[in-house]
């Protein structure tokens, strides 16, 4: 997942092209088509390679995954939110995912990842000059979207969906895209 932003923002114009479509168009196909593919998986009640077997019963992570990546690409589509919001996604979940197994005390986990994503998103409002105080703000909030366990909508939805819906929120008034 790390290299989605590496492809869209240097290949995506060309891939577009190519198609005869716009970024959005392909973002919107691709992100459709991955809803498709695991609703006709639902339906047939299996959970491929890699999936939990709950998700025999609901989207899977990917398929929550490619869809808050796809709205990320859609509603913020500059380098300085796409980058840390997919690196957070796809470096923290998996980090504060290693930590819990690990048998890390749940307050722990919080905090390593806290001090992971705002790296994360500091690093990219430095690379790509955007708030700092934004990056220091929305690491952790990416953490705390990721503690809640919800029932049908899995964690790679969350950690990105809450920071994104924050920048969505405030770019009228700030004018930080």
């Amino acid at each position: 997942m790390s290299v989605l932003p590496y492809i869209y923002f240097h290949f995506g114009d060309d891939i577009a092209a190519e198609l005869a479509a716009t970024k959005s168009q392909v973002i919107a196909a691709v992100v459709s088509l991955a809803l498709l593919a695991d609703i006709i998986r639902l339906r047939f009640g299996v959970a491929v390679f890699g999936q939990r077997s709950y998700e025999r019963g609901q989207l899977s992570a990917l398929a929550w995954g490619t869809f808050s990546i796809g709205l990320v690409f859609l509603l913020v589509p500059t380098e300085a939110y796409a980058w840390p919001l997919i690196l957070t996604l796809s470096l923290g979940d998996p980090f504060l995912g290693e930590l819990r197994r690990a048998g890390v005390a749940s307050r722990r986990v919080f905090y390593w990842g806290c001090l992971l994503t705002t790296a994360i998103w500091v690093t990219c409002s430095y690379v790509f000059s955007a708030p700092l105080w934004l990056g220091l703000l929305l690491g952790p909030i990416s953490v705390a979207a990721e503690w809640p366990r919800l029932k049908y909508v899995d964690d790679n939805a969350t950690m990105v969906l809450m920071p994104l819906g924050l920048i969505v929120l405030l770019e009228p008034f700030l004018k930080i895209m």
